[in-house]
């Protein structure tokens, strides 16, 4: 018996791996976090198999469901949203998973701020503007952040963020980067990446919470600033620079 945790993507049934699609297919039970993943990721589960919507429960119910499959010798596909390595709540069901001696794997999925970039059609790290994307959220009434993870120290960086699980707090984002990004830095508000009703909504930094009321945006959306984002404005990379050479394109005579 192993228990599955599988990364469903962000929305979108076919950003699915095909190894965790095959999972879904093959467990006779399957737990879900039917909030963030849409019914048809799951739609493959087995005939007879045990479905079950996860949002409303708690810690306890999801690992007492778990452990009644073990004792049946269940697989489980313990399906999360986007990739389970990144806000996906799998360390506290991992811990008690160790205490139990119940066996578990992490099959990865697509993160919502790569179909972001994808659907916007960017690139993250662009030559000489940004190299680095920092994947972080902000101090909400749920949990506060680190220290020393604050957004100040963080923008500090100049490096393009993927502000998570902060969108009714972009009145603090904006007053936290402008002095380090400039008010008229690229801001993207993502809506829902990969669902049928996505958003991908560019402005300016200082527009933000603005666009975010006038869509009445208040859940379920990802904050992407830098100015690696705008679509213009870098050089070409030295990859494919024919005055470049490297190991696999030596130099010409």
């Amino acid at each position: 018996m192993t228990v599955y945790f599988i990364g469903a993507g962000p929305g979108d049934p076919d950003l699915i791996t095909v190894k965790g699609q095959r999972l879904i297919a093959r467990c006779p039970v399957c737990l879900y976090a039917g909030s963030l993943v849409p019914e048809a990721v799951i739609a493959g589960a087995p005939k007879g198999a045990h479905v079950r919507d996860t949002a409303a429960m708690t810690l306890d119910e999801i690992v007492g469901e778990i452990a009644r499959a073990d004792a049946q010798g269940a697989d489980v596909a313990r399906v999360h949203s986007g990739d389970p390595s990144l806000y996906g709540a799998i360390a506290e069901q991992i811990r008690r998973l160790d205490a139990a001696g119940i066996p578990f794997e992490i099959v990865p999925g697509v993160p919502a701020y790569a179909a972001a970039a994808a659907a916007l059609g960017r690139e993250l790290t662009v030559p000489e503007v940004c190299q680095t994307v920092i994947l972080t959220r902000t101090t909400m009434q749920s949990s506060a952040m680190p220290a020393g993870e604050d957004l100040a120290t963080l923008g500090a960086s100049g490096a393009t963020l993927a502000i998570h699980l902060s969108v009714r707090n972009l009145r603090e984002i904006t007053r936290t980067l402008t002095p380090l990004y400039g008010a008229d830095c690229p801001a993207v508000l993502a809506y829902r990446v990969g669902w049928p009703d996505q958003k991908l909504l560019e402005c300016r930094l200082d527009g933000l919470q603005a666009l975010a009321q006038e869509h009445k945006i208040t859940r379920t959306a990802l904050v992407l600033v830098g100015p690696g984002l705008a679509p213009e404005g870098f050089r070409d990379s030295a990859l494919y620079d024919g005055a470049h050479a490297h190991v696999l394109r030596p130099a010409r005579r």
